[in-house]
């Protein structure tokens, strides 16, 4: 791995063959789409997860954080209460569509080849990341997921594993979630002043409980001068009786360190 730089062209023509990629497989693909959602929710809870709304970073003027508390509301009107049906694909990009000014987004903090820049509706990652741990923790089958590229800060009162997010960019990095199971699925969102949250729900209490742990994980000190991140994410499946039913690795990370590894607490 190395950084690559890309002139502004190119990334922009990049994205355009992407995003209209996207939305050809979006109206011409034979996928079914998950596009109805209900205001009452289904009875019982499968997982549920929060994640802190603020987060000093260094460098990160903290208005930007605070924009994204705006950008997250709206998102979350898009995509609460959504039913995946069985057969039905939960597109994240698909539900919330692109955030725009006139939407009512506004400038969040938007991670860009190992940096960091404001743009508008920036901080939805923090969506698709939450959402993208609590479907492990869940029969259902993630069939699109994006790793970070980069590794931008440094690890701080970290309590999920190294690469445990899904990061999106409208619309050709997206999070899609299939329902294999014969059972409907519902996503459920909400915030309060400190934490954003959100629980998958079903329609009968689960019969099984995962376990999401880190494998392997490693620091490599590449020839070009800098370092790489690597880890491997598994999953145990357990029965009603906690007795082991799977053990299976559901993702592999990689991605570009830019601050210096092992640095002291003082340092982060």
């Amino acid at each position: 791995m190395k950084p690559k730089k890309r002139s502004s062209l190119r990334i922009k023509l990049g994205k355009l063959y992407y995003t209209s990629r996207r939305y050809i497989t979006w109206y011409l693909g034979s996928k079914k789409y998950a596009l109805n959602r209900q205001d009452s929710l289904l009875p019982y809870t499968v997982f549920n997860h929060k994640t802190p709304l603020l987060r000093k970073l260094k460098d990160v003027d903290m208005q930007l954080q605070h924009n994204k508390i705006i950008n997250l509301k709206i998102a979350i009107s898009k995509l609460n209460g959504v039913i995946i049906n069985p057969g039905e694909t939960f597109s994240y990009w698909r539900l919330i569509g692109k955030p725009a000014a006139k939407k009512g987004y506004k400038n969040g903090m938007v991670l860009f080849y190992g940096g960091f820049k404001a743009g508008v509706g920036g901080g939805l990652c923090q969506l698709s990341n939450l959402i993208y741990w609590m479907t492990l923790h869940t029969p259902l089958t993630v069939t699109e997921r994006h790793r970070h590229s980069y590794d931008v800060f440094p690890d701080s009162n970290r309590t999920q594993p190294f690469g445990s997010g899904a990061t999106c960019s409208y619309n050709y990095m997206d999070l899609q979630i299939l329902n294999e199971t014969t059972q409907p699925y519902q996503l459920h969102l909400y915030m309060d002043k400190e934490n954003l949250s959100g629980e998958w729900r079903c329609v009968s209490d689960p019969l099984v409980r995962y376990n999401i742990y880190e494998e392997k994980h490693w620091i490599n000190h590449e020839i070009w001068g800098g370092y790489t991140r690597h880890n491997i994410i598994c999953r145990k499946t357990f029965d009603i009786n906690d007795l082991l039913i799977a053990d299976e690795c559901v993702a592999e990370n990689h991605a570009i360190m830019m601050y210096q590894p092992f640095l002291s607490e003082g340092n982060k």
